[in-house]
């Protein structure tokens, strides 16, 4: 576990599986009256094909991207506590793959929060994913025309 900051709490890039409720404990906080969280799971289809299982693979500066991403967020006003965690390796349908989770004082700080710090994470972190498919073929999605980052 990577331990960040008062408000940054956790940003992890790990093959581990992703522990929700203890990511989620980390963003407790008694001035927080919303907790949004993002929940990315590997879901069993993509573009109208089966999707058998993925793998995530990360450029070694992924980890500290992450992390300088998710603390542009944290020093957002209204923010107090927030908790990110990207998984590569092998996964499964069903498997998380991201979690993000903000605590605020009021949901009207923490959805937007939520929302765009989960965009810029799939825009900014080199984090790639291989995918393949149930007809036993596979590909990159999102990794055409020179944009290796991710999208899922």
């Amino acid at each position: 576990m990577v331990i960040m900051d008062d408000v940054l709490q956790f940003a992890q890039v790990s093959s581990a599986a992703i522990d929700v409720p203890q990511v989620m404990a980390l963003v407790s906080d008694p001035q927080a009256g919303a907790v949004a969280i993002f929940v990315g799971a590997v879901r069993n289809h993509d573009g109208g094909r089966d999707v058998a299982g993925l793998s995530y693979s990360a450029h070694p500066s992924a980890q500290d991207t992450l992390a300088q991403v998710a603390q542009e967020f944290a020093e957002r006003p209204g923010v107090h506590r927030l908790a990110v965690a990207h998984r590569v390796g092998d996964l499964k349908i069903g498997d998380v793959a991201l979690f993000v989770a903000v605590s605020a004082s009021h949901r009207a700080e923490a959805f937007p929060v939520l929302e765009e710090l989960v965009n810029r994470i799939k825009a900014a972190v080199p984090i790639w994913k291989h995918q393949e498919y149930a007809d036993g073929t596979k590909d990159w999605p999102g990794s055409t025309g020179g944009n290796l980052a991710h999208r899922n």
